[in-house]
């Protein structure tokens, strides 16, 4: 797994699937120490922006080991709440109360009927799409009208200076990890490569805008490399 050039969506989709089955076990971990422990706070504050009445369908995207599907079947407790992951390894970890869908799938061909769902989460979703264009598409035709779209991810600069800068961090910490648990530091290293070929900030607005979800609210953490997108399809 020493290059992240993805040639097709296929190629990033089947890189994906090898990536997260040798993280899966150390996943929770490595996301508490890549985020010096914020993560939680950040979904926390995406959680509190999602809307307070209560809701019948959430999707959650790329759930990984669950732990944002729990929070929204707690916010949610009368709701059809799915967990969706790429990868059969994480769903295996992933746990919750009766009522939660597990499903294996691609975020990008999702099984669900047009305008079905009032919520769509993704925790570090957007930036692992192997096409986000399709995936975009996607999110917005099963959405309703109305209905909330929300995601936690890396957020890439407008500047191309503060790009290289963030590029350059990410890099040097992902591969420092990397390095200490699997001995590969391509391993998170990834995290710096994907969001170099992820459309900056600006652009990623135009583009959920462009698919019928624009962006309402929203905020920066860790100078400005994580962001907090909230999106309301309408």
């Amino acid at each position: 797994m020493s290059s992240t050039i993805f040639i097709t969506a296929d190629s990033k989709r089947q890189y994906n699937r090898t990536l997260f089955k040798e993280v899966a076990p150390r996943y929770d971990l490595i996301t508490r120490i890549l985020s010096f422990g914020r993560d939680k706070s950040w979904k926390r504050w995406l959680l509190k922006h999602l809307p307070s009445e209560m809701q019948s369908a959430v999707l959650d995207l790329a759930c990984g080991t669950g732990d944002l599907t729990r929070a929204l079947a707690k916010k949610y407790p009368g709701a059809q709440v799915t967990g969706l992951d790429l990868t059969p390894e994480m769903l295996a970890l992933a746990k919750g109360p009766e009522g939660i869908t597990w499903k294996e799938g691609d975020m990008g061909a999702l099984q669900n009927n047009d305008e079905s769902i009032d919520i769509i989460t993704g925790g570090y979703a957007l930036r692992n799409a192997p096409d986000l264009d399709i995936c975009l598409n996607e999110i917005s035709r099963v959405l309703r009208p109305g209905g909330t779209a929300a995601f936690l991810d890396f957020s890439a600069p407008t500047s191309p200076l503060l790009r290289k800068l963030h590029y350059g961090l990410l890099w040097g910490w992902g591969a420092l990890w990397g390095l200490l648990i699997h001995g590969k530091p391509s391993v998170y290293a990834y995290i710096a490569n994907s969001l170099a070929r992820f459309p900056h900030r600006q652009l990623l607005y135009q583009q959920l805008a462009d698919h019928q979800i624009p962006v309402v609210n929203h905020r920066r953490f860790m100078l400005g490399m994580i962001e907090v997108l909230i999106c309301k399809k309408s």
